[in-house]
C-alpha cells in the first residue's frame, strides 16, 4: 500500500525506514540551513525532532529559510517548523526549545538523548560547548560552517575539519577545538572564498558598521539538505 516513504523505502528499505522511524535528530538553528534540514528529515520519516531556536521569523528570512512567509513574521521559527511537520508527516513527534544556545543551558538539550545532533547555529562559543558535550556523551554530530556571503553551493562538502581550508569558521573551530583536545568533526563547509560585502548597503544598516553576512536562496537551504541526508545516510548505514 502506497504511503508517503513508499518511494523512500525502494531507496534505503524497509530496515532503513525502520531505522528512521524510531531515531531522535537534534537540530539546533532553524535559519536558512537548518530549516531546509529538517524538512528534509521529516520528508524521510524521522520518527523525533528536537527543535532548538530562540528567534522569531523575520522579514529579512524570506529570502532562504524555508519557514519564512510574510504570513509568519515575528512567530517563533521552532513553532512555524513545528505546524509544517505536522502536515508533512503528523505521525512524527516533534519537540521545541525557544532557546539560545549557551554552556550553561545544554544539559537540559541533551536530557532528550538525541541519537544524532545537526548544529547549524552560528555562535562559536555555543558551537564548542555543543561539539565538546556530543563527544563526551558519544553522540554522533555534524556541525555546519559558513554559509554566508557564497554564491556557489556547488562547493559544499562534507568532510572532518582536520582537511578543512579557507573557510574563515572553520580555521576558528580548528584552533578552539585541538585546544579542547578535539581533533576530529564532521563538519559541511565550502572552499569557496567569501564575496566581499564591505561597502554596500542592504537598506537596513545605513550608517552603520556591516555585521551581518549576505545570503541568497540557493546557497544556505543546499548546505541543509546535504546534511540532512548525510544524517539520514548514517542513521541507515546506507
Amino acid at each position: 500500500m502506497a504511503n508517503e516513504f513508499s518511494r523512500t523505502e525502494l531507496l534505503i528499505g524497509e530496515e532503513g525506514l525502520h531505522r528512521l522511524r524510531k531515531s531522535t535528530v537534534m537540530v539546533l538553528g532553524v535559519g536558512g540551513v537548518g530549516s531546509h534540514c529538517i524538512e528534509a528529515l521529516a520528508r524521510s520519516g524521522v520518527g523525533r525532532l528536537i527543535l532548538v531556536d530562540n528567534d522569531t521569523v523575520s522579514l529579512t528570512n524570506i529570502n532562504r529559510q524555508s519557514i519564512a512567509y510574510h504570513s509568519t513574521i515575528g512567530q517563533y521559527k521552532t513553532q512555524v517548523m513545528k505546524e509544517r511537520i505536522r502536515d508533512i508527516c503528523p505521525q512524527t513527534e516533534v519537540v521545541t526549545h525557544e532557546m539560545f544556545v549557551l554552556p550553561e543551558n545544554m544539559d537540559a538539550l541533551f536530557e532528550e538523548r538525541p541519537d544524532y545532533i545537526v548544529d547549524a547555529i552560528d555562535t562559536v562559543t555555543a558551537k564548542l560547548a555543543l561539539v565538546e558535550r556530543a563527544k563526551a556523551d558519544e553522540i554522533p554530530i555534524i556541525s555546519c560552517m559558513g554559509t554566508g556571503n557564497k554564491l556557489h553551493a556547488e562547493m559544499f562538502e562534507i568532510t572532518d575539519i582536520s582537511k578543512t581550508s579557507v573557510c574563515p569558521l572553520c580555521k576558528v573551530m580548528r584552533k578552539e577545538l585541538k585546544a579542547k583536545g578535539i581533533f576530529h568533526l564532521k563538519v559541511l563547509y565550502s572552499k569557496e572564498k567569501p564575496v566581499d560585502i564591505s561597502g554596500r548597503d542592504s537598506g537596513e544598516e545605513k550608517g552603520q558598521r556591516r555585521s551581518i553576512p549576505g545570503s541568497v536562496s540557493f546557497v544556505p537551504p543546499v548546505a541543509g539538505l546535504l546534511i540532512a541526508g548525510e544524517v539520514i545516510r548514517d542513521i541507515c548505514e546506507c
